[in-house]
């Protein structure tokens, strides 16, 4: 058993060796991390730190849920409609993309896209929305994410990756490299998969975008993205910092602006929006109201932000339906998550 210990280590030295003899200088390399809350067991270890937190993610509760959650379109009616999820994994094989051709720590990027949106609500922003609305010190996303990786979950996560996760927001500043790639992954993934997905629902066309876009960017999801990808590339090669030119990224916030205003507002793919709206503040009144005599109003709000968060579309509808919905005594699920494990 000492043996194959002793070569699994061996697997995982090289790997990290690997690093300082490929990755640029100032690349993120796994054995100087800044660590995890508990170290993890060495035993069998033949992986690095980066590739062993990009594992837990993908294996982690949260990460399943995604698949039924709304990324634009709220209950899309094909499953050719992006989800929560599919919009993770774009954003992972962007940056994945970014990071290996600036000699970038690839695994660190993975693992931060992949759990950049744990701790997103159901409904998407609506959802957000909502919750950001109804708590006193307001809901984000990003924030959350990094309690259902170091609370609710407990991942056990390398500082690097919760850093990443917490900035991949803009207006945060990322402590690495790595975490900047996700940023503008994020970014680019979702504005250009929004608009092949408003293409395929009909509510725009591709001759719908500003001219000045078009003629900078090529026609056609992607085409488009090829191109914001390589300028992103191309101006931090052989740089310890990452960015756009400054006139691909003012093409890109032309793109987002306009996509704010024809199709993130448009009444055909926000036409469910006041209905999920009116779920989310439901669900949110009921457990409030339920747990009010139990706990301080910090827990309550916390428990209840926490569950509500963490719900797929699918799921809150049902909840929804089960508290306020009338129906035979035979369809009444007997079970409430909350409730029964406060019980």
């Amino acid at each position: 058993m000492l043996v194959m210990v002793n070569k699994f280590y061996n697997i995982k030295n090289e790997l990290e060796q690997r690093e300082y003899d490929t990755l640029a200088p100032y690349a993120t390399k796994s054995r100087e991390t800044l660590g995890r809350p508990n170290p993890r067991c060495e035993a069998y270890s033949f992986r690095t730190e980066f590739q062993c937190d990009r594992d837990k993610i993908i294996h982690s509760k949260a990460f399943r849920r995604l698949k039924h959650k709304t990324q634009v379109f709220l209950s899309p009616y094909n499953d050719h409609f992006r989800t929560r999820l599919t919009h993770t994994l774009e954003v992972a094989q962007i940056a994945r993309t970014m990071a290996r051709a600036l000699r970038l720590n690839e695994d660190l990027a993975e693992a931060i896209s992949l759990g950049h949106d744990l701790g997103h609500t159901p409904f998407g922003h609506c959802g957000e929305r909502v919750l950001n609305e109804l708590l006193p010190h307001g809901f984000q996303h990003n924030v959350q994410s990094v309690r259902v990786v170091e609370v609710l979950e407990n991942m056990n996560l390398c500082r690097e990756t919760v850093d990443g996760i917490l900035t991949h927001s803009w207006g945060y500043e990322p402590k690495t490299p790595e975490a900047k790639i996700v940023q503008y992954a994020d970014k680019l993934a979702y504005i250009n998969h929004d608009i092949e997905d408003a293409v395929r629902a009909g509510v725009i066309s591709e001759d719908d975008l500003p001219r000045d876009c078009r003629e900078y960017f090529p026609v056609g999801q992607s085409n488009r993205l090829e191109k914001m990808i390589a300028d992103v590339i191309k101006n931090s090669l052989d740089k310890p910092t990452v960015s756009m030119t400054e006139q691909g990224w003012f093409y890109v916030n032309k793109l987002r602006d306009w996509m704010f205003e024809h199709v993130y507002t448009d009444p055909v793919a926000k036409a469910e929006e006041p209905k999920a709206s009116h779920i989310v503040k439901s669900l949110y009144e009921y457990y409030t109201e339920k747990l009010a005599n139990r706990f301080d109003a910090p827990q309550v709000m916390q428990m209840v932000t926490d569950y509500i968060s963490g719900m797929t579309d699918v799921y809150a509808i049902r909840k929804y339906t089960e508290l306020f919905v009338p129906h035979s005594q035979t369809s009444v699920s007997d079970s409430d998550d909350l409730l029964n494990k406060l019980s």
